[in-house]
This record gives C-alpha cells, sequence and structure tokens, in this order.
C-alpha cells in the first residue's frame, strides 16, 4: 500500500502514512496497549500482558495509519520517521466480506443498515487512540486528513465503527446519550441497533432536555468530531468490559459531511 507513503505533514513535526509493514503494526498495538490499558483500564488477557500488545484478528486485515513525530524519543514506539504517537485502524468493506465481517458486528446488528445501501462501499473505522500529549485539534485534523485521503482514494461511501465513553455505567453520561439518542438520531434508512443482549438504552434521562452547547461540553472528543461532521449515531448503548469502556455506533454517510470542511480536507473525489 502506498497511500500517503511517503508521510504527508501537515503541521510542524508531525506527519501521518500508513503502516508499511507487520513490524510497524505491532508499534501501533504497543501504543494502543499504551493508552488502552496501561492508562484507561481495559483488562488484559494473558496474551496481552505477556506481549505489552493489544491485539485481536482484524489487525491482519486492516490497515493502520501513523502519526509520527520525529521528535519523539520512545524506544517501543520507534519506526523510520519517528515515533508513532496516534493510530487508526481502517478495514474496507470487501476485506470484510472476505474474512469474516467487520469488528463491529460483534456489538451491533450493521446487516440490515448494509443491505439497504447494496450499492454503497463501507468503510470500518476503529482501535483509534492518541499519545496523552498529543491530543489536540492538531493531531485530530492529521487522522482526519489521513481517513479522508484514504477515504477518497478507495471511493468509499460509509464510515462507520464504536466509539467510546469512559467506564462502563451509562447512567455516568445519561446527559450526553440522552442528547445523542434526541437528536443525532438516523432516519429510517441509516438506522442500526445494538445486538439484543448487549443493548442499553441511551434516553436515560427523561426529566432532562440537554443542549448542544453543554452536549459539546461533556462529549468525548472523538464523537464531537463525528458530530461536527453529519455523523448518525446508533440505536443503543454497548458496555465493554474488557476496554472499560460504553460505546456507541458511529454512522457517517460521505454525503452528510458539510461542505464547508472540504475546502480544508479536499472534495470528494467525483466518480469516473
Amino acid at each position: 500500500m502506498t497511500l500517503l507513503s511517503p508521510p504527508v505533514s501537515l503541521r510542524p513535526a508531525l506527519a501521518i502514512r500508513l503502516a508499511r509493514n507487520a513490524d510497524e503494526v505491532a508499534v501501533a498495538q504497543r501504543l494502543r496497549h499504551h493508552v488502552f490499558y496501561d492508562e484507561c483500564g481495559a483488562v488484559a488477557d494473558a496474551a496481552t500482558r505477556a506481549t505489552g500488545r493489544d491485539a485481536d484478528r482484524f489487525d491482519a486485515i486492516c490497515d493502520h495509519l501513523l502519526v509520527l513525530d520525529p521528535n519523539h524519543h520512545a524506544p517501543d514506539l520507534q519506526v523510520p520517521g519517528g515515533a508513532v504517537v496516534g493510530t487508526y485502524r481502517l478495514l474496507r468493506h470487501e476485506v470484510a466480506e472476505e474474512n469474516g465481517g467487520f469488528y463491529t458486528a460483534g456489538e451491533y446488528d450493521i446487516t440490515p443498515l448494509m443491505a439497504r445501501h447494496p450499492g454503497l462501499r463501507f468503510l470500518e473505522l476503529g482501535r483509534s487512540c492518541v499519545l496523552r500529549n498529543y491530543r489536540s485539534k492538531p493531531v485530530m485534523e492529521l487522522l482526519w486528513q489521513g481517513i479522508w485521503d484514504y477515504v477518497r482514494a478507495h471511493g468509499m461511501d460509509v464510515m462507520l465503527g464504536c466509539a467510546s465513553f469512559d467506564g462502563t455505567d451509562p447512567d455516568a453520561h445519561a446527559e450526553t446519550l440522552t442528547f445523542l439518542a434526541r437528536h443525532a438520531a438516523p432516519p429510517a434508512a441509516w438506522q442500526a441497533r445494538a445486538l439484543p443482549a448487549r443493548y442499553n438504552a441511551m434516553d436515560r434521562a427523561p426529566d432532562l432536555n440537554p443542549d448542544l452547547k453543554t452536549a459539546l461540553k461533556k462529549l468525548p472528543p472523538l464523537i464531537k468530531a463525528y458530530l461536527r461532521l453529519g455523523c448518525y449515531i446508533g440505536d443503543g448503548a454497548v458496555i465493554d468490559h474488557q476496554f472499560n469502556t460504553v460505546d456507541v455506533l458511529i454512522i457517517l454517510p460521505v454525503t452528510r459531511i458539510d461542505p464547508r470542511y472540504f475546502a480544508h480536507f479536499g472534495a470528494p473525489t467525483p466518480p469516473p
């Protein structure tokens, strides 16, 4: 895969490109371990503890975006070009179909959603993480630029995946989950629901009427960014005890993206 290689620099020092080999994917997995397990309290199994890497079967079939800082010297995060300080995992529709489906299907019933749009190509976004000292708007924009370049290069039509709140108590996020349920739910054509065994209602505060300004202050930055781009939120929150999170489903058709973002990131590639 040559997309985004050589690195594309969008701010001083930092650059973004795809992982080029299994060794670089392993570095991304170590970064994920630092963030998910060491920092955020994910529960490691024996293999994860032994390797110090967050890994699953999907890693081998995904492309992995890497944000690089040549001036950050972390020995276990080094690849050619610098230390990996941010990463995102990308899984294309046709690759998922050839390898048992999307990771998201373990939490949400996305089969009816995809069946309603047989002519569209879906891209799953997942395992997003950024080293603590790099969690800033420029780094998020850098990751988005990499995703958007990938979407245009491969002609993807819809992005989807799970985004997370910290902890495993939906009631701790009652106000923001309620806001999402009432104000970001999709129309019928784009609806998808959490699997019955994992479903938790999102409208948890019937006496509250959370407004946009209040909700945006409390939402995780990643979910906030997706909302600003025009995403829908699926029906139902899912508790992920392994990763110590409450997950919601992001559904982002490319046609929903606000055109004002194209001035910064580039307009969609027109069909041939």
